[in-house]
């Protein structure tokens, strides 16, 4: 069999060589068509795939071009629409609102491939070009959006994305279960308008009286959310609160075993989204992973898609986070129960790398959205089963949390063992206070699975900052810097922590931001990764940036709003860079060091505008 049979089809002909002559489900991705299972869409067709579905994949439609989806004809069951691995706004634009010249996801990189809010014009697209066939949306910029969400871009309000997309169901979380449900309703003769309320799906209803009111919340209406364009400041900050309290009961209904149906009212119309899906057992995940995939991307391609140089070569063990930090969109997204695979089934697909072109013996990555979180659960999964709580992990690590990172350390050895295989690194980042928890963990790592540096996530320094982020204290940070150094001394090796920083975060302001920097320096630390602060649609943090108040007190909390000193934030955490040299200057002149004016060059302005910077400010 070819390489393109063994693929999902994508055109006419290779239907034809599967000796289709009509497909059951289509496809459509914002990413480029890379056959591995860390890509959704990919990840879905095959899931689909091996229940019999015929099913075909568009990866990265020509929107401009209404020929360019309607190739392979018409689906007869649905058409499913995914913006790609991340949400399309941010993809394209930086935290500064510049179009970005990159997309990972793309051949050579490309930015152009994407359309800006992909789900919205990929949907749309589908639904002049199959008319009456039903449209389904779902991935990370559909989930996030399936409620009123404060846009960044736009700097407003946006209503459920069901409404802008015109579609006729969400899917939000991760959907092989949900995806099989929907495909055996259409293909036993369902309609649109019959479809039952399957787990971890959002439509719009005209009504809610058929919902028991016991097993709902119904929250503020997309009216009451949208602050007034001319409103009294009593007005504005009751909108606010609105928001806020939405944000709170979007983050406290995330656990698939105690939550409620979560409606919202919407121009006389109702957002429904059902329960969020039931976590994958160990065998569930095994199956998914051991499905036939080729973990290359369609032969279609002649230049490398950057993503897929990163992942090839590693393996994912584990999904789902229960560190529930008011930024990130995994615990939302994955949800916070560990889902792991088993040793087994890793050892299998390992065993299968070599059958990649340019394998050397060298796993890039084993690991998940936090590295140490392989196989962690409840000590008595009963009270997980009834928590309201996003972390487990702040302000410290439960109670009912058990923390033994043994059998991960017995996984990692049992892979580096495997015939074959070389080394064995760990890329994704590590929770440094769940590692304190079992110092053997960080010794194993440190001595056998770092490729001379570590990536963990700080974020601040700033005991506020870091409450506000649900991150550890930066003593944790610090301790955990200690054992690093010492099981690399013993081992031998000259290592070193790739930290990871976040300016602009909410709380965060100048004064603070300069004690950071008073951090690296007394740590002689120059940290590269510095990323501004980006508010992504449906994060507490996101909430906290639109209302500028704690969603959970309806405190005041300072947010820096304005893109000059967002820009200055980030400089001044890395001022030891030459294009930053004005941040040396002003601490110079500050303590009377540095005598003459010092004004920015054209390309060291901070507001866009060519205006000179004022050291002094």
């Amino acid at each position: 069999m070819s390489e393109k049979s063994e693929l999902l089809p994508t055109t006419k002909d290779e239907m034809n060589k599967r000796g289709w002559n009509e497909l059951d489900i289509l496809l459509i991705t914002g990413d480029a068509y890379i056959d591995h299972p860390t890509f959704g869409i990919p990840l879905l067709g095959r899931v689909l795939e091996k229940k019999g579905y015929r099913v075909g994949i568009i990866a990265q439609p020509d929107w401009r071009n209404f020929d360019d989806i309607t190739r392979m004809g018409t689906p007869k069951l649905f058409c499913g629409v995914s913006a790609g691995s991340m949400d399309s706004m941010i993809n394209k634009y930086t935290a500064l609102k510049r179009l970005r010249d990159y997309d990972a996801y793309t051949p050579g990189g490309s930015p152009d491939l994407r359309p800006e809010r992909a789900t919205i014009v990929f949907t749309n697209l589908a639904r002049k070009a199959f008319p009456g066939l039903p449209v389904i949306i779902g991935g990370i910029e559909a989930s996030l959006r399936r409620f009123t969400h404060f846009d960044y871009w736009d700097n407003k309000i946006r209503r459920s994305i069901l409404f802008d997309s015109r579609a006729d169901l969400l899917c939000h979380g991760m959907s092989e279960k949900t995806i099989l449900e929907i495909a055996h309703h259409f293909k036993s003769g369902g309609t649109v308008d019959n479809i039952p309320p399957f787990r971890g799906t959002a439509r719009i209803h005209k009504n809610i009286d058929s919902i028991p009111e016991d097993k709902r919340i119904v929250m503020a209406s997309f009216e009451e959310i949208q602050a007034p364009l001319n409103g009294t400041v009593e007005e504005i900050n009751l909108s606010h609160a609105k928001f806020n309290k939405s944000a709170v009961t979007i983050e406290r209904e995330s656990n698939p075993h105690n939550a409620k149906i979560l409606i919202e009212p919407c121009q006389g119309r109702y957002v429904v989204a059902q329960l969020p899906v039931l976590p994958l057992s160990t065998k569930e995940l095994d199956d998914i992973y051991e499905l036939p995939f080729t973990k290359r991307p369609h032969p279609m391609y002649v230049q490398p898609i950057p993503a897929y140089e990163v992942i090839k070569f590693s393996v994912q063990t584990n999904r789902g986070c229960f560190g529930g930090c008011s930024f990130c969109a995994i615990t939302l997204q994955q949800g916070r129960e560990i889902q792991s695979r088993s040793p087994d089934s890793l050892k299998k697909e390992v065993e299968k790398l070599k059958n990649i072109p340019g394998w050397a013996g060298t796993i890039t990555d084993l690991g998940g959205p936090s590295a140490n979180m392989y196989k962690l659960t409840g000590k008595d999964e009963s009270i997980c089963k009834l928590c309201k709580k996003m972390s487990c992990l702040f302000p410290k690590p439960c109670f009912n949390l058990d923390t033994d990172q043994t059998p991960q350390i017995e996984m990692m050895r049992m892979i580096r063992k495997t015939p074959g295989v070389k080394h064995v690194f760990i890329a994704s980042g590590i929770r440094y206070d769940l590692a304190l928890q079992t110092p053997e963990y960080i010794k194993e790592v440190t001595q056998h699975h770092t490729g001379g540096v570590m990536s963990v996530a700080p974020e601040h320094t700033d005991p506020m900052v870091l409450k506000l982020m649900k991150k550890p204290p930066i003593e944790e940070y610090n301790k955990f810097v200690e054992y690093f150094n010492q099981y690399s001394k013993e081992a031998g090796k000259k290592q070193m922590l790739s930290p990871y920083f976040i300016s602009s975060f909410p709380g965060s302001d100048l004064n603070k931001t300069s004690k950071m920097s008073e951090y690296f320096k007394a740590n002689k630390m120059r940290p590269e990764q510095i990323q501004d602060f980006i508010p992504s649609p449906m994060t507490l943090a996101t909430a906290m940036y639109y209302t500028e108040k704690n969603p959970h007190t309806n405190e005041p909390i300072y947010i820096e709003k304005a893109m000059s000193k967002r820009k200055l934030q980030k400089r001044t955490l890395q001022s030891f860079l030459p294009q930053n040299r004005f941040i040396k200057a002003r601490d110079l002149r500050k303590k009377g060091k540095f005598p003459r004016t010092y004004i920015a060059s054209e390309t060291e302005t901070l507001d866009g505008n060519n205006s000179p910077l004022d050291i002094n400010g």
